[in-house]
Order: C-alpha cells, then structure tokens, then sequence
C-alpha cells in the first residue's frame, strides 16, 4: 500500500530530532540545568498548557499572536499551549511559592510558536532560562547577566557580543512629555526600524525633541553612556537611575568577561510592552539573531495578586548545541543471546560503570556492526571478556 505524504510530513517549522542529535541536546540540558543548580536556581516544570487568562497575564500582545488556542473538551475554556515559560513561572512565584525572600527558578522545556521567531525556522524551541524574583537592584540584573554568559561559555560559546539597552528611559522620556497612547506607539514604530529622518520630522514641533532625537543616535560602544549623559539634560530621575545602572553592568562585564564585546542601544525597545527596564541580547559573528536574551519584568505577577519584581533570561537549546564539541563517547558493546549467568552478571556490571551494552535477541539477525558496537563480548577461558570488533 502506498503511504500519503500527509501520514509522515511534519508542519512547517517542527522538525523531529534523531537519536545523534538528541543526545547532544540531552547532555548539554543536563550540563546547563546542573549549571544552574550550582548558582542556586531551582528546577521548575510548569505544564505545557494552561487557560489562556493565566499564560498572557502580563505578557502583553505580542505573546497572544504568538500562543496556539484550543478548546478545553471538559470545561469548554479556552486554553493556550505555551509560548513562553517566564509568565508561568510568575504565577508559581506568586501563587504557588509565596516566598517572602529573593527566588531564583530554572527551566527547560518545549514550547510552541504559532510562526517562526526571527529567523529562526524552529518553531518549537526548546526553551532553557533562569529566573530571579525579589530583588530589584541592579545587583540582579548583574547575577542573571552573568549566568546567561557563563551558560554560553559552558555550551561553547566562545565569541560573544553583548547588547545592552533599557526600555525605562524611553518610557520615562515618553511620559515625560506627556506623550500619548497613539503618538508613544508610532515613535516606537520609528525607533523600532532605526528610520531617523522620519525620527527628525516626527518630533519637529515638540518641545522635547532634542530627547527624542539624541535617544535615536544613541548606540555604540560603552563610553555612548557619557555622550548619552550630556546629551539628555534635565530629564527624570528614572532615567538618571538608569544610565548609572547600565554603567553598573557594563563595568561588571568588562571586568568579568573581559572577552565578551560591549555595546549599548539606547533606543533598543525590545520586549517594551513586556519588560519594564535593563534588556540584553547576546548574539555571536555568524548570526544575526540573538542567541539568548533576557531582561527586567517586575510585577509581572500582579495579577496572580502578587506584584513581585524579576529578572531572567532564556534560550533555545537547539542552536546551543551547534557550538558544543562532541564528548568522547565509551564503546557500544555487543553480547550474544544466551542466558549464561556469568554473561549476565558481566553485562550487569558494564551498564553499572556506564558502558552501554546491546544484547542480542533470540533469533534475532542483526549484527554487531549494524547495531553501531565497537566492541563484543567473547567467552574465553577465564569468562566473558570484550574485544574489539574489526
């Protein structure tokens, strides 16, 4: 019979993932969230769906866009499949660990994206990130910062670029101005697509242009700080707030990842309707997607009735795997069919200090070769002992 194409092809941007590649992927989790343990982040596993109120709370619009919706068949709720594991993990921070102290949560799981993310084709990531609630000091963003960076170098990320920016100074700047709903999106529009001859003639008339435009023109390397000091006069105490806090990571970074190349983004508003200061993207010098981002969303639990602050970032595994080396693996064994206690105890003994072992089956045709051992295991005068396969 012959097979429709409908039976074995996968949706657009969902791939399978075959056991050379799922191993790499598993060991570097393990390695990560082992990672993650060290610093004091605990594993959490929040479930793949939840009702849609619950997985969009604070997440803003670009979330919904992004979240699969399905009918619950038992309550006839509407429910999402996860986007994004950072709003699940503010409800278990607000309603289920109501810890009064600072908490720091790790994660790795699937999640699912009605459209590819950047360019990315995946859109079924495997999302890996950690997360800190209660603290709102720069001191946080510093310490998820500098995880972020260490869990790149431990993946094989050895040539990174990191870009630093803080959606509280156009925030601040906007109300400032007392800018409205409709005209602090389409400056958000321009800012978004760096267009700053449109930028010049959009704030022609206001009396505050001069922020608005400097804000445009700031980018480049750390001293733009300085430049960005001079050139913002007499603005909100927020803003002052935040370029002593970007100052604050970026002489941390330069001091403990001297390797790691620097740049500010002032009008860099990635996540604006979702995070609420410091932002950061890492990126490497093939790719012109970050590979890991993060940044600051406090009282993102606020309506889990729990405003608490956090900051966190998050990765997909997948592209992670790419810059790791592969690990020298042990021989795969073969052994015979045969129900000899000796033969069994070897073979017990193998798989205990880790050796995989492949036993045949009766009447079983493969061999040793097509079962991908190097080695067997061969009776011999003084009991079962491995050679090696030519």
């Amino acid at each position: 019979m012959v097979m429709r194409a409908e039976t074995w092809l996968l949706p657009d941007g969902i791939q399978d993932v075959l056991p050379e590649d799922a191993i790499r992927l598993e060991n570097l989790r393990r390695q990560l969230l082992d990672l993650f343990a060290t610093w004091g982040y605990e594993l959490v596993f929040p479930p793949l769906v939840e009702y849609i109120e619950s997985l969009l709370t604070g997440s803003g619009h670009d979330l919904d866009l992004m979240t699969f919706k399905i009918t619950d068949q038992l309550t006839g709720r509407l429910m999402g499949v996860r986007a994004d594991i950072t709003p699940q993990v503010a409800r278990l921070d607000a309603h289920c660990l109501p810890r009064e102290h600072t908490a720091r949560y790790c994660y790795s799981s699937t999640v699912l994206n009605t459209l590819p993310q950047g360019l990315s084709t995946c859109r079924a990531p495997i999302q890996i990130g950690a997360e800190l609630y209660g603290h709102r000091g720069v001191d946080a963003d510093i310490e998820v910062i500098d995880l972020m960076l260490t869990m790149l170098k431990t993946a094989g990320v050895n040539q990174l670029h990191l870009d630093l920016g803080h959606v509280g100074i156009f925030r601040a700047l906007a109300r400032a101005a007392q800018l409205s709903s409709d005209v602090e999106a389409q400056l958000f529009d321009i800012y978004q697509r760096k267009s700053l001859p449109e930028l010049r003639v959009f704030v022609a008339d206001w009396p505050q242009k001069s922020w608005f435009l400097a804000l445009g023109q700031l980018s480049g390397e750390v001293s733009i700080l300085s430049q960005a000091q001079e050139s913002l006069q007499n603005v909100p105490v927020l803003v002052q707030q935040a370029f002593a806090d970007l100052a604050a990571v970026a002489a941390f970074i330069t001091q403990s990842h001297p390797d790691v190349m620097l740049s500010i983004d002032l009008s860099e508003l990635r996540g604006y309707h979702y995070h609420t200061g410091l932002v950061f993207a890492a990126y490497t010098p093939n790719s012109a997607a970050e590979i890991a981002k993060g940044g600051r969303y406090d009282d993102i639990g606020q309506a889990f009735g729990r405003a608490r602050s956090a900051t966190g970032f998050s990765a997909d595994l997948k592209p992670l795997v790419d810059f790791k080396p592969d690990s020298p693996t042990r021989p795969k064994i073969f052994a015979p069919a045969c129900q000899d206690a000796a033969l069994t105890t070897r073979v017990k003994a193998l798989r205990a200090q880790g050796h995989v072992v492949i036993q045949a089956l009766a009447d079983d045709k493969s061999t040793a070769k097509q079962l991908g051992c190097q080695q067997e295991l061969v009776k011999t005068a003084t009991g079962w002992q491995q050679q090696s396969i030519d």
